[in-house]
This record gives C-alpha cells, sequence and structure tokens, in this order.
C-alpha cells in the first residue's frame, strides 16, 4: 500500500511540473491563436540567376533561378510541366526534371512523373535577396 501512495504522489508531482512547464512554451506561430491568420511577412524579391546556383553537396536538389511568385502547385495541376516536362523542355529551353523523379518507392520505372516527385517546391526552392539571419561560415563540398 506504502508503495502506491508514494507512486501517486510521485505521479501528481510530475503532471504539476510539467503543467508549469508547459505554460512556458510558446509555438512558432507566437501568441497568435490558431484559429485566427498568422503575421504576414515581408514579401522579398527572388533572385533570378541565369546560369543557375552553384550546388552546396553532391545530391542537392537544384535551387531554382527564376521567380515563382505566379506558379502553382496542386493536386490536378503543376506549373513547373509547363517548362520542365519531356516534352516541352527543349522548346522552352530549360532543364528536363531527372530521371530520379520516373522511379516510384519500390525502384520501377515510371511512364509519368512519380507522385512523391509531384510537389516540386518540397525540394527545390526559390533564392531570395535577404540578410543571413545567424552567422554562417558553411563551405560548400566541391
Amino acid at each position: 500500500m506504502k508503495k502506491i501512495i508514494m507512486t501517486f504522489i510521485t505521479g501528481l508531482a510530475l503532471v504539476t511540473a510539467s503543467m508549469s512547464t508547459m505554460a512556458e512554451i510558446q509555438s512558432l506561430r507566437g501568441a497568435h491563436a490558431l484559429d485566427k491568420p498568422s503575421e504576414t511577412l515581408d514579401k522579398r524579391k527572388q533572385i533570378k540567376q541565369k546560369d543557375g546556383f552553384e550546388r552546396s553537396y553532391k545530391i542537392q536538389p537544384p535551387m531554382i533561378p527564376h521567380t515563382t511568385e505566379k506558379d502553382r502547385i496542386s493536386l490536378k495541376n503543376n506549373s513547373c510541366m509547363k517548362c520542365h516536362s519531356e516534352k516541352n523542355q527543349e522548346k522552352e529551353k530549360a532543364p528536363r526534371i531527372g530521371d530520379s523523379h520516373y522511379i516510384d518507392r519500390d525502384g520501377n520505372k515510371l511512364s509519368d512523373l512519380s507522385s512523391r516527385r509531384y510537389f516540386c517546391t518540397q525540394c527545390h526552392a526559390t533564392q531570395v535577396d535577404a540578410d543571413q539571419l545567424v552567422e554562417n561560415d558553411f563551405v560548400g563540398a566541391k
């Protein structure tokens, strides 16, 4: 019986301590309620670079060297494919999407773009003219 009471008291103390700690935690949204819109961030000018950006490591997805403000990717439409698909890339003078984008999770070659690679901006990102948030002396692999 003594053990049960001690376990209960210890558990109660832990719950009380964790509740006081939780009151101090704040989300990345700041003090904004989840049912209210978050703060609008200042828009930054996207950087265009004719020959693309140098990669920092061997298997890094290429960065997007053009603006994408008007591009849209949804379940029914991917505006990136207007230029980067196999049938349009030569006419548009754009790089073709990589062969890895035509392989499914089991390693099978597909005739169409893999659904796992459909949302381009999960890996490929536009670049903006912005100051570094923290000091950084990273040097990419050559």
